[in-house]
């Protein structure tokens, strides 16, 4: 105070509430030089538009975190003096007019901070005004302000700049190069961008640099330089970029540096860059994410100063090394996805300081130490998806009051819940999903815990129990994920109706009946994610055919009792949205259905009673990308406008009544992976037009009326996996890639083709066969799910003499079916080259001359059907090398000789040869109920058209187990319930 004149006025953390009482006397106080209002809640008031021009003196201003809303007024543009002007992490303030140009145009020297506020402006304009606007400013921080574009060339000018914070913006362009020319420049951060190009070597060199933040650019490239002795540098974060070569020996100069952050580093000498880390001793952060560091060395140990340590997502691959437990300042401890083994070190009750520890997704095993929740100061702890086993009631009792995360899902636990979980005060966040507790949890139990946020107890063997009536005690209000799948409840807590901020409700695979209640559609307009799926639910109270779900991107109703009109999930969400209505009872859907349903990408009707014709309204969805409509009445003709969309990458239609000819006419950028129409009454000719689906996967055309030649033309599309054309009327030959195109691709990705039940005839080309080449690789590991994101596609194959129903077909899954057409001549040596085959079906045909010795070199064949023929000859000694061959089905040529002797020949019954007459020799003298039959039992193939094949027929003493794993899992969502299912099987 000067003259009985207030100068400076800080109000900073005071928990004040009204900007709107203190802005009278404010703007009063005329000759103010410092004003902060700082770390307030103003609770989104709107900052008055008039009466800053007032306060012509000032030179500081700070409002930063005081939940203030709305335009920044024109007036603040009036305090020329300003030194300091700090708005930051105020998100619902923005800048549209006055501009940022406008505000900072007449303050030439200035500390400005604008973190998270929204500047609205076209790119790279802010660069350009505060160059134009600012040339003596000292400090320039955006943090996640929406600003994109290039930094401008003009940006060179600001020569007097200290810091720049530009982190979690649309930045583009490269770094500029000046940057290396500001003499005062200490801190930079340009994280969480999309910078690109080579970062400028010449930037380290800068002696005032201690804080280098590039993390998250990952299509920057950095080259890490020679670092002289003497460098300043305390913070290195390269994290997801594009890092190239090893680290310098020169690494070991950066004395002063203590936070390290590090990702894909190159390393030709692994030991060599683990001493170079080992000898920055005054390190406290070290993040290495997808390093080239595979196994840190011993001298780790002597990085003592270490207060946080995290190696994320590279490749270990050994136990958890015993110098961690030595780091005893550490205070936060990630070693995640790393491929660790063994057992969790029962040394590690010497981190006494640990807070956080993160062990995830790696193989450990054996028991959780007693002494990892008795830790004083733990508050986290993550150890999901691993092996570990036992039981968790021994842990020793008090467990440290401090805990709020505990995340042990994806395991092998057993044993009952301890109580003394549900006496942490502070708990947030429990994680116990998919595991094997059991036992009863009282719900009470849990909505005591005041503080709790997220809790999952899904696919355990647990019963939870609710209470009948009311809660003698506070509900719930805090809690806003809740995950009880498999739980056994046979009703809706009751103290759901009070919980309103819930984002996520999984009560899937219950028991629950009645209707769903319209509180939830009442209390729960923000929710993100409902899955009330595999229940009993037989309806909507009061039957709305809209429900408001302002920010939906997940609700799944199927596998229930629903009936009546398919209702509407009104979102105004603008993320993608998945809508899964299927196994229902649903019987009409409303013809403007689809003006409802903005950027939804995935919609499932399947397995319903719906009729009548596909609302025209689901093709104005332009965001629209799966939608299956398979298993219900609809008829009419095939709607155009989902063949002709833009959009839409899966398109399942199976067996509805769809009639009539395909649309054609489908124009360039269709983006259609998958077409399913199985089992409809389509006829006429396969649209040439389909060429224009270059993305094109699958196409099911199968048990319609097709006439129309073979459509060679498709071998072109680099991408089609799987073509299905069963049981239609085409005709004619397969032919072959023409001479003028010996040298391309011709159905090169294929691995299934089934064109069983045809008119096809003539001979097979050699050179058909030899454009196979997906077939001709045998493929590594279980490959990937066919379809969109992975998600589904279904079909019914005959494989082994059985009509089975496969999900989640795998790219490593490789068949041919030609059975049940006219083909002659003989059957092509080529085949031979085909050695990924899983099944092959050429039966019921007109083939003549011999069986191809070289289908010898088919070792991963598992069904071999040559029956009803006109083979001759003797079969081929080369057939008993096939040692995972579990179906062989010869019968019905006219092939003489003796039988081969040996290997899975010695499994095969009569059935597998009768009705060759010049045949001979054993196994003839089989019975088909001896043991090792090759034939499926009859069961399975009773299975009615809704079935799905969770477990494969595992026969004959060498099958192959690499496509039992592509038949596990039905649609999308059924990898959560396999616990559910078991634990319910083997509870009964």
């Amino acid at each position: 105070m000067a003259s009985g004149q207030v100068i400076t006025l800080d109000l900073s953390d005071r928990n004040l509430r009204s900007i709107n009482g203190l802005s009278a006397a404010l703007f009063h106080l005329t000759s103010l030089r410092n004003l902060s209002l700082s770390d307030n809640d103003f609770n989104q008031a709107i900052l008055p538009s008039f009466g800053f021009e007032r306060l012509t003196e000032l030179l500081s201003l700070e409002l930063s975190g005081t939940g203030l809303a709305g335009q920044i007024p024109i007036g603040i543009a009036c305090l020329v003096k300003l030194l300091t002007l700090d708005f930051s992490g105020n998100s619902l303030l923005y800048l549209r007019e006055p501009s940022l140009q406008t505000l900072i145009a007449n303050m030439s020297n200035l500390r400005l901070y604008l973190d998270n506020v929204g500047i609205i402006s076209s790119e790279s304009i802010w660069s350009v005004a505060l160059a134009n606007s600012v040339p003596l400013l000292q400090d320039i921080s955006l943090l996640q302000c929406g600003v994109s574009g290039h930094i401008h060339n003009s940006f060179s000018r600001l020569r007097f700049l200290a810091t720049i914070n530009l982190a979690s913006n649309i930045i583009s362009g490269m770094v500029p190069g000046f940057f290396a020319e500001f003499s005062f420049l200490r801190d930079i951060d340009l994280s969480d961008n999309d910078f690109g190009g080579q970062f400028p070597t010449n930037i380290f060199q800068l002696k005032t640099l201690r804080f280098l933040n590039m993390a998250y650019n990952p299509r920057l490239s950095v080259q890490l330089p020679h670092f002289p002795p003497g460098n300043s540098l305390e913070f290195l974060d390269l994290r997801y970029t594009n890092t190239l070569g090893a680290i310098p020996d020169s690494f070991v100069h950066l004395k002063s540096l203590k936070f390290l952050g590090l990702s894909n580093i190159g390393s030709p000498k692994q030991a060599t860059t683990s001493s170079i880390v080992a000898n920055l001793t005054s390190l406290n952060t070290l993040l290495l994410y997808g390093s080239g560091i595979e196994k840190p060395i011993l001298s780790w140990g002597r990085l003592q100063n270490l207060t946080e340590l995290m190696l994320v997502d590279y490749n270990f691959s050994g136990p958890i090394p015993w110098w961690i437990t030595n780091y005893t300042n550490l205070m936060r401890h990630a070693v995640s996805n790393v491929s660790l083994s063994g057992a969790i070190p029962s040394r590690i009750e010497n981190l006494t300081k640990l807070t956080f520890l993160d062990l995830s997704y790696n193989r450990l095993s054996g028991k959780i130490p007693k002494a990892l929740f008795t830790l004083p100061s733990l508050q986290e702890v993550v150890l999901s998806s691993h092996e570990l086993c036992g039981t968790l009631e021994d842990i020793p009792d008090p467990i440290s009051s401090f805990l709020h995360d505990i995340d042990l899902s994806n395991n092998n636990l057993a044993g009952h819940i301890p109580k003394s979980f549900f006496e942490l005060s502070r708990l947030q966040v429990l994680l116990l999903d998919s595991n094997h507790f059991e036992g009863t949890v009282e719900l009470s139990l849990l909505w005591k815990l005041k503080a709790l946020d997220s809790l999952s107890l899904s696919n355990n063997m647990l019963s939870v129990i609710d209470v009948e009536d009311g809660y003698p005690f506070s509900y719930p209000h805090n809690i806003r994920k809740l995950e009880l799948a498999c739980c056994n409840l046979t009703k809706i807590p009751i103290a759901l109706r009070y919980a309103n901020e819930m984002l996520y409700l999984d009560l899937s695979n219950n028991r629950i009946d009645g209707v769903i209640p319209s509180w939830i559609w009442v209390n729960w307009k923000d929710t993100i994610g409902l899955d009330l799926s595999h229940n009993m639910f037989t309806g909507l109270e009061n039957s709305p055919s809209v429900v408001l779900m302002h920010n939906l991107e997940i609700l799944d109703l199927s596998s229930n009792k629903l009936h009546g009109s398919v209702p509407i999930p009104l979102t105004a969400s603008n993320s993608q949205v998945l809508l899964d209505y299927s196994n229902n009872n649903f019987s009409y859907i409303i013809p403007d259905f689809g003006t409802y349903l903005p950027n939804k990408y995935y919609l499932n009707l399947s397995r319903n009673k719906l009729s009548g014709h596909i609302p025209r309204s689901i093709c104005t969805q332009q965001e629209l990308e799966v939608l299956d409509l398979s298993y219900n009445n609809f008829g009419g003709r095939v709607p155009s406008c989902l063949i002709q969309s833009s959009s839409i990458s899966i398109l399942k239609l199976t067996d509805n009544h769809f009639r009539g000819k395909l649309p054609g006419n489908i124009v360039e950028g269709c983006m259609l992976q998958i077409i399913d129409l199985n089992s409809n009454r389509v006829e006429g000719k396969i649209p040439r037009s389909l060429s224009n689906c270059r993305s094109l996967e699958v196409l099911d055309i199968g048990r319609n009326q097709i006439l129309d030649t073979f459509p060679s033309w498709l071998g072109k599309m680099s991408n089609l996996r799987i073509l299905i054309l069963r049981s239609n009327q085409l005709y004619g030959s397969i032919g072959g890639p023409a001479e003028s195109d010996a040298t391309s691709k011709h159905f090169s990705s294929l691995q299934i083709v089934d064109l069983t039940s045809n008119n096809f005839s003539g001979s097979l080309s050699l050179k058909w066969f030899d454009k196979l080449e997906t077939m001709m690789v045998n493929s590594t590991g279980e490959g990937y799910a066919l379809g969109l994101r992975g998600l589904y596609y279904q079909e019914i194959l005959t494989f082994k003499g059985v009509d089975l129903t496969f999900t989640k077909i795998l790219t490593t899954f490789k068949m041919i079916d030609f059975s049940n057409n006219a083909f002659d001549g003989p059957v092509p040596n080529s085949v031979g080259k085909l050695i990924a085959l899983h099944g092959l079906n050429m039966s019921n045909n007109a083939f003549t001359g011999r069986i191809p010795s070289q289908l010898g070199d088919l070792v991963q064949l598992e069904s071999l059907d040559l029956s009803r023929n006109k083979l001759s000859w003797e079969i081929p000694q080369d057939l008993t090398s096939l040692t995972y061959l579990a179906v062989l089905n010869l019968s019905s040529n006219n092939l003489t000789g003796m039988i081969p002797e040996g290997q899975q020949f010695s499994s095969f019954t009569n059935s597998s040869f009768e009705g060759n007459e010049g045949l001979s020799g054993r196994p003839l003298s089989k019975q088909c109920n001896s043991s090792g039959t090759g034939t499926l039992d009859s069961s399975v193939s009773s299975q009615d058209s809704v079935g799905t094949i969770v477990l494969f027929v595992l026969v004959g003493s060498g099958f192959g187990v690499g496509f039992a794993v592509a038949v596990v899992l039905s649609v999308i969502f059924q990898a959560k319930r396999w616990n559910c299912n078991r634990f319910r099987s083997t509870s009964k």
